[in-house]
């Protein structure tokens, strides 16, 4: 059988995390209580999860081939090994279609600090390395060929946009799907209306003034006309997924009424619920319906915030989706 390839495009960053016990004030001091480096990035934190559940249901990730497109340091610094070796020795995921900038030592950064009164994480960003071309994408996806999914972080919309339209002129089968996310960038509605899938934030959606994930949806329906789905993402709310052109929309919490959860980490969890969606989308595409699908993706995610970092979630992925099919498996037989 054909591989189907998923090639994700985005920054990937080495996270730098300090626990403390309360945001610090300006001009004040302030101890951790841990500090932790890892690899970071949204399509890296999307592959390192979806990666985990291909193994744990596709028997390997034999029918689903992922990559990663992202500017990186020199093939042979320390820093380019530590992100390829945080996947795992027996990584899926194609590097090879990175972008090594040769004169570069040192990778994008994020600092965060993490709050333990409130859960809550404030990032600040570093990237020195000259950000990916059109030209650079061109060559990268070169002989992916068609029928292939590209899924774009959303940075850059100028070049996004023109890679997105190459991909139409060239490959008219790829399938593309965005992320809406950061406030106040400036063209992300843009890469929406090339779209067929469209990932939205809350902090981009409350941003425009929107109050709720279905409000946010609402509007852009007719802002990502080519799209086939809408989805944005609502915190403790869960999420909520708009078909088009049929225009049912789907909703589901991330707590039920009656439930309470420990949040340990909430770093990742956009990332972990695009993960579900595509993974939903891409291996469950017949027999899994918009509403399972979103479920699995914000139970998924909601099991993210309660650990910490990404390990485990393949396993309990299988857990919440092999659920799912018992409780699809119930209703029909009571039909």
């Amino acid at each position: 059988m054909k591989k189907q390839k998923l090639v994700c495009v985005g920054a990937c960053y080495v996270d730098t995390i300090l626990d403390v016990p309360q945001y610090p004030g300006e001009d004040s001091k302030l101890r951790a209580t841990n500090l932790q480096v890892r690899r970071g990035g949204n399509c890296p934190n999307t592959l390192e999860v979806l990666q985990q559940l291909l193994r744990e249901w596709d028997d390997g990730g034999r029918d689903i081939k992922p990559y990663l497109i992202s500017c990186l340091p020199s093939a042979d610094t320390p820093a380019t090994a530590t992100i390829v070796d945080s996947f795992g020795p027996k990584s899926l995921v194609d590097f090879t279609r990175c972008i090594f900038r040769e004169d570069q030592q040192q990778p994008a950064s994020s600092y965060i600090i993490r709050s333990e009164a409130t859960g809550s994480r404030t990032l600040v960003n570093y990237n020195d390395l000259p950000e990916m071309t059109i030209g650079e994408f061109v060559a990268a996806a070169e002989e992916l060929g068609d029928d292939t999914w590209f899924h774009f972080e959303g940075r850059i919309p100028e070049t996004t946009l023109q890679c997105i339209r190459h991909l139409r002129r060239s490959f008219p089968n790829t399938r593309v799907s965005v992320e809406v996310e950061k406030p106040g960038r400036e063209g992300l509605e843009d890469l929406a209306a090339e779209a067929d899938v469209v990932f939205y934030s809350r902090t981009w959606a409350e941003s425009k003034r929107y109050g709720s994930a279905q409000q946010c949806l609402s509007a852009q329906s007719g802002v990502a006309r080519k799209a086939s789905l809408l989805c944005c993402t609502w915190g403790s709310d869960g999420a909520s997924c708009l078909s088009l052109p049929s225009e049912k929309a789907v909703s589901c919490p991330a707590i039920l009424p009656g439930q309470t959860i420990s949040v340990v980490d909430t770093v990742g969890a956009g990332d972990t619920f695009i993960a579900g969606m595509l993974f939903g989308l891409l291996c469950h595409h017949e027999d899994w319906d918009t509403e399972k699908k979103v479920q699995f993706a914000v139970q998924l995610a909601t099991r993210k915030v309660q650990r910490d970092g990404f390990g485990g979630l393949g396993s309990l992925g299988l857990g919440l989706g092999l659920g799912l099919e018992l409780e699809r498996q119930e209703v029909a037989s009571s039909q």
